[in-house]
C-alpha cells in the first residue's frame, strides 16, 4: 500500500482495496465478454444488437476505471491483468460458440445481472466499512448496469 493522507484507516482501506480488485477483475471479465458479444453477433437484428453490445462496452470501461482509480485512491494497487482478472473474476466463462442474436442477448443478460448483484453486494459492504464514497461509486455503476439489462433484455421481452 501506498501512504496517503485520506482519513480511513488503513486496516479499512485494505479490505476496501480488495472487494474492489475483486470488482475491477469482474468488471474487465463483462467488458471482454461485452467485446465478444459485440464481435460475434449474427442474424436479422445483427446492427441493433452489434451498436448496443458496443455502447454497454464503452459504459463498462467507464466502470472499470472508476473502480480502478478509487483503489489507487485508497493508496491501493489496481490489478488488472489478465492473470488476475482470470483468476478471480466471478462471472461465468461466455459461452464461445454462439453467434445467434437471442442467444447472446441471453448471454449478455445473464452476465449484466451477476455483475450487478455483485455490484450491489459491493454496496453494501462498502457501506459497513463506513466508505460512502466507495458505496455511492458502485451505487452509480449499479445504476448504469441496471439501465443496460433493461436495453439489452427488451430484445427477447416482446410479447409472443
Amino acid at each position: 500500500m501506498y501512504a496517503t493522507e485520506n482519513d480511513l484507516s488503513q486496516k479499512r482501506r485494505i479490505e476496501l482495496i480488495a472487494l474492489m480488485n475483486q470488482r475491477l477483475a469482474d468488471a474487465v471479465d463483462l467488458q471482454l465478454q461485452m467485446k465478444q458479444a459485440h464481435w460475434n453477433v449474427k442474424g436479422p437484428s445483427f446492427i441493433a444488437l452489434h451498436q448496443l453490445f458496443d455502447l454497454v462496452d464503452e459504459a463498462v470501461e467507464s466502470y472499470v476505471d472508476l473502480i480502478a482509480e478509487r483503489i489507487v485512491q485508497l493508496g491501493g494497487v489496481a490489478e488488472g491483468t489478465v492473470g488476475e482478472v482470470a483468476t478471480r473474476t466471478r462471472l461465468e466463462a461466455y459461452p464461445l460458440a454462439i453467434g445467434n442474436g437471442l442467444a447472446h442477448v441471453e448471454a449478455v443478460s445473464r452476465a449484466l445481472s451477476a455483475f450487478g448483484h455483485e455490484t450491489r453486494n459491493t454496496i453494501e459492504q462498502a457501506g459497513e466499512l463506513d466508505d460512502a464514497v466507495t458505496a455511492d461509486l458502485f451505487t452509480e455503476i449499479s445504476r448504469g448496469i441496471d439501465k443496460w439489462l433493461w436495453f439489452v433484455e427488451a430484445h427477447s421481452q416482446a410479447p409472443h
